[in-house]
């Protein structure tokens, strides 16, 4: 089994990011994303924290997977909720402790600002080793559904 590190992606990464996320769509939702504005959209959101930042693990100078984190105010608790978003780990690395890697990497980082509420993330509903993985870390389901209206 391969060792990883866990650090903060930098525009360098914004390439293979796109590409997870590219893969990530086709795979979950078989939906094909166009190249140009999910690399632009990857590139925008690692040149300005303000609106979030992803997190990579690495093995052998190669990213294995990644997880990025957006950030959603909660008036009811006074802090800010850490939404999991792009969570992808490539098919090399899977069932390797990617995905835990990267939660505790972001667990670690939210325990120690005390403005951070807890973490949210959503999950395609049949997409259940997904669910399965996410649960081995502690996450648990809603009792919320998901609404939304997208241009």
């Amino acid at each position: 089994m391969a060792e990883f590190t866990f650090r903060f992606a930098t525009p360098d990464d914004a390439e293979v990011i796109a590409g997870f996320n590219s893969a990530l769509a086709l795979e979950t939702e078989d939906h094909r994303l166009d190249p140009d504005t999910i690399l632009a959209g990857v590139t925008r959101l690692l040149q300005n924290r303000d609106l979030g930042f992803y997190v990579v693990a690495e093995t052998g100078g190669e990213i294995a997977g990644c997880l990025m984190i957006t950030y959603e105010w909660s008036d009811w608790r006074n802090g800010v909720i850490w939404w999991l978003q792009s969570v992808y780990v490539a098919v090399p690395f899977r069932r390797q402790g990617v995905f835990k890697g990267l939660y505790g990497f972001v667990h670690n980082l939210a325990d120690n600002d005390p403005d951070v509420a807890g973490f949210r993330l959503y999950v395609e509903k049949d997409n259940t080793a997904a669910q399965r993985t996410y649960a081995n870390q502690g996450l648990q389901p809603t009792h919320y559904l998901m609404f939304e209206d997208l241009k």
